[in-house]
C-alpha cells in the first residue's frame, strides 16, 4: 500500500512586497547559483565511470531533482502571486498585512501579523489568512471580540482574545 495523501488546496494567492522579494531571491539563487554548482558536481561525478555504484552521482541526481522541483514550484506559485504593496484605506480594520495585538482571557498578549501562506513563519508571528486564527481576525476591529476553538487531541478548548492594536507599519 502507497502512503497516498489527497493534495493541498492551493492557499490564497495574496502576498506582501517583502515575501514577493524573499521567493523571487529564492528563485533566483537556486535558478542561478544552486542549480549550476549541482550540474557541474554531477557530471564530474558521472564522469568517474559506473553510475549505479557511484553515491556522488546518485545523490547529487536527486538533488537536482529536488531542486527542479522547487524551482517549477516558485514559477508557478510567484506568476499568479498578487502583490499587496500599500496599506489600505480603512487601517482601524484587520486586512491583509496588518500587525496586531491580541490579549487573550488570561491577559497574555500575542502579536501576529496577517500574511499569504508563503510567508508563514511563527517566529515572526507571521500567520496566514487562511488559518483560522487569520480567518477569525480579518475584518475586525479594535477592541472587538472574537473566539477561536481548537481541536487537540484532549478535545475542543475555546479561547477568547480582545484586539488591542492594530497596525500596518512594521512593529
Amino acid at each position: 500500500m502507497g502512503r497516498y495523501r489527497p493534495p493541498q488546496p492551493v492557499g490564497s494567492k495574496y502576498i506582501t512586497a517583502e515575501g514577493h522579494q524573499r521567493l523571487t531571491e529564492e528563485h533566483d539563487y537556486l535558478w542561478k547559483k544552486k542549480r549550476p554548482e549541482v550540474t557541474r558536481i554531477l557530471s564530474a561525478a558521472a564522469a568517474e565511470g559506473d553510475r549505479s555504484e557511484n553515491a556522488e552521482y546518485i545523490y547529487r541526481k536527486k538533488e537536482l531533482r529536488e531542486i527542479d522541483a522547487r524551482v517549477r514550484f516558485l514559477r508557478k506559485r510567484l506568476d499568479n502571486m498578487v502583490v499587496v504593496d500599500r496599506i489600505p484605506t480603512d487601517t482601524e480594520k484587520v486586512y491583509f498585512g496588518a500587525w496586531v495585538i491580541l490579549e487573550n482571557e488570561n491577559g497574555d498578549e500575542y502579536t501576529y501579523r496577517v500574511v499569504g501562506p508563503d510567508e508563514i513563519n511563527p517566529k515572526l508571528g507571521y500567520i496566514s489568512m487562511d488559518s483560522p486564527m487569520g480567518k477569525a481576525l480579518l475584518g475586525k476591529s479594535l477592541d472587538d471580540e472574537f473566539s477561536l476553538t481548537v481541536t487537540t487531541t484532549e478535545g475542543n478548548h475555546t479561547h477568547s482574545y480582545i484586539i488591542n492594536e492594530i497596525n500596518y507599519k512594521v512593529i
